[in-house]
């Protein structure tokens, strides 16, 4: 009689396992989807930001080649190096070509009503007036991110010398 007794309890037993073992099963199904959301999001905002990184640098990169490109500009009727940022103030502004993709420049003055200014103070030793300047803005705007709608503008400035001749 006792055996019979055991054997009842035990069928009762295994029904009440597996409930809890499907409970136990949905709770950690439950964990798990929540924690892959978590790196699906985590994933994209990383890749967002090495986006905007890359961005930055492609746009630092095209103010180099823009003023690598002007001050090399060669002439072609005399076959000389002219430096472009030595051109008159109304030339300004100007669009130049960039090699980077979605990627726009301009140079412009920084001087609203087009005229030399004086130089900025430097250490290196020079006559007092001599030498005039024109102040230039190098602007390069980069558009990123997968549909292109995200957008980095760096600005540079440019304080070309010139000889002042008026005086």
């Amino acid at each position: 009689m006792v055996m019979l007794l055991k054997g009842n309890i035990k069928s009762k037993q295994q029904g009440v396992v597996l409930v809890i073992s499907l409970v136990f099963l949905i709770a950690l199904t439950a964990v798990a989807a929540a924690l892959m959301l978590n790196t699906t999001t985590d994933m994209r905002m990383s890749g967002a930001s090495q986006e905007k990184v890359i961005a930055t640098q492609e746009a630092v990169s095209a103010i180099d080649e823009i003023i690598y490109n002007e001050v090399k500009k060669v002439n072609t009727v005399e076959g000389v190096n002219n430096n472009a940022f030595t051109s008159a103030l109304v030339t300004f502004p100007k669009t130049p070509t960039v090699s980077g993709n979605n990627t726009t420049a301009t140079i412009s003055s920084t001087n609203p009503y087009q005229l030399e200014a004086d130089c900025p103070h430097v250490k290196a030793a020079s006559s007092v007036q001599v030498f005039k300047c024109n102040v230039l803005r190098v602007q390069v705007t980069r558009n990123y991110g997968r549909t292109n709608n995200s957008t980095i503008q760096v600005n540079s400035g440019i304080a070309q010398e010139l000889l002042n001749v008026g005086n």
